[in-house]
């Protein structure tokens, strides 16, 4: 078991009274005196050490009878990027959670997932989050409630039903007790509250949102969006009036996504065809922008490294770009083996045209999700224009993934994992490592095989041959993959040929 931040108080303490937004989201500020709980950047006046006691999470400072501050508003912090960066079961379970796992399938669902028994996975998040799975997903109902109460003029029994709330009075129990006010009261506050980070702006047409996705500064937007523009898969994605634009697939139906960069958040403006998707969708975009990271942490490793300093130093804050469907990506992988970016497109949306469920996208330019895993395990290999090696990766690929045998959700564990497709046909390092890096989120996947990253290599003065500059790069862990996004924006191809 890992000890958070939150178990080293004169840290913590020295964080509140810098009002340091950085830490927002590592851990949570319970104030005895007033039985409220506070994101470490709260405006108020700090109280004194000794009203303080620190919490890991929403759902302890919750559990331990204390309500969120209504001028911060703690529960709209960026998420801990503990759960992206670690691998063990507490991370595990915590994106699982995200991703709304324990509202669809209850805690023996999750539990399955993980592979542990339901008591070990209870046990665990209780002794290291202070709180357990159904308090946990009980703490992101109560946000996606409030978010919906404050943003939509949905009707209450409806937003009651879309958070995921069994009945109307837990609904109502649970926003009185997480927020010392109904949901009456609290919609009622709209007109004065001032904005949170992630509070929705405004409302458009039926079942569209527009929300703030907080992130932690500083944030180079370049190679994120940059790099989704450059590969977007006609129909499936776009870049249409300084936005990057695509459809979804969700647990209930589907939906469309707006992602715009601003300097102090992400706009987002998401249209879904079933409420009950808001949370997961959010989830899956913060992820996809990779927004829950913690850049200083990251560039204060590289910049460690004398030829890595003047690239972070140029441009700190790059992201990984990552994805929104794990399967997806890596069947995009596979298309992209060997041929131009511009190639893999055009395979891709070929497949898009043909096996992809129609939306419906009125004044934009999306046509189709992406296909299933299911859609593509019946593809008639033939009609695929490509070589026939890669049609065998292909087609093996689909079908380990429709049959679960291959498993790329949030859930999974990364070694295991790449050790799986590593066994498949026609899965090379390089193939295996960019699905670990994109897709399963390893922020240390590494790609010393790709051509970019040995050419920004050589020009930097770093050894250029893979097994000499994975050496070099042990120093960057557990950061390789940023790394790898400084490299690639040095090199003027940086998406051209993709290796196996």
């Amino acid at each position: 078991m890992q000890t958070g931040m939150h178990t080293d108080t004169e840290r913590c303490v020295r964080a509140v009274r810098s009002k340091d937004a950085r830490f927002d989201g590592w851990f949570f500020t319970a104030v005895l005196t007033t039985g409220i709980y506070c994101r470490p950047s709260c405006p108020a006046v700090p109280p004194k050490p000794g009203n303080m006691t620190f919490h890991p999470s929403a759902a302890a400072c919750q559990q331990a009878g204390f309500r969120a501050c209504k001028r911060c508003r703690p529960d709209t912090s960026p998420g801990s990027p503990e759960w992206n960066v670690r691998a063990d079961l507490t991370a595990r379970a915590m994106r699982l959670i995200a991703d709304g796992v324990v509202d669809r399938e209850g805690v023996p669902g999750l539990a399955a997932r993980l592979g542990y028994s339901t008591r070990q996975v209870e046990r665990q998040l209780l002794a290291e989050l202070g709180a357990g799975p159904l308090a946990l997903a009980r703490a992101q109902r109560a946000q996606t409630a409030r978010l919906l109460i404050e943003t939509t003029p949905l009707p209450m029994a409806d937003i009651a039903f879309a958070a995921g709330f069994a009945s109307i009075r837990t609904f109502n129990d649970t926003v009185r007790e997480v927020y010392a006010l109904s949901p009456s009261e609290l919609r009622t506050r709209v007109p004065k509250a001032r904005p949170a980070d992630t509070t929705a702006v405004g409302t458009t047409a039926a079942g569209t949102l527009l929300l703030r996705l907080p992130f932690r500064a500083p944030l180079n937007p370049d190679n994120l969006f940059g790099h989704l523009a450059a590969t977007a898969v006609p129909g499936v994605e776009e870049w249409r009036e300084g936005a990057y634009r695509r459809t979804l697939r969700l647990p209930y139906g589907h939906g469309i996504v707006a992602l715009t960069p601003n300097p102090d958040h992400i706009a987002c403006r998401l249209t879904l065809g079933d409420p009950r998707d808001l949370t997961v969708a959010i989830s899956r975009c913060r992820r996809l922008l990779d927004l829950d990271a913690d850049p200083v942490a990251v560039d204060d490793q590289l910049r460690a490294d004398p030829l890595l300093a003047p690239l972070v130093d140029k441009a700190p804050g790059r992201r990984v770009p990552r994805t929104v469907d794990e399967a997806e990506f890596a069947v995009r992988a596979v298309l992209g083996q060997q041929v131009s970016t511009a190639a893999a497109r055009t395979h891709a949306a070929r497949l898009v045209a043909a096996h992809g469920e129609p939306v419906d996208d009125p004044g934009g330019g999306l046509t189709h999700l992406f296909p299933s895993t299911g859609a593509l395990a019946a593809v008639d290999p033939e009609t695929l224009a490509m070589p026939r090696t890669r049609r065998t990766t292909f087609t093996t690929l689909v079908a380990h993934l429709a049959d679960g045998s291959v498993n790329l959700g949030v859930e999974c564990d990364w070694a295991e994992t790449r050790a799986r497709l590593l066994a498949l046909p026609g899965f090379g390092p390089w193939t295996a490592d960019v699905i670990a890096m994109r897709a399963l989120g390893d922020p240390d996947a590494f790609l010393p095989t790709d051509l970019g990253i040995r050419r920004a290599a050589g020009e930097l003065g770093l050894p250029s041959t893979p097994a000499a500059l994975t050496a070099r790069a042990s120093a960057w862990r557990p950061w390789r993959a940023y790394a790898v996004q400084y490299l690639w924006a040095t090199d003027s191809h940086p998406i051209n040929f993709l290796p196996v």
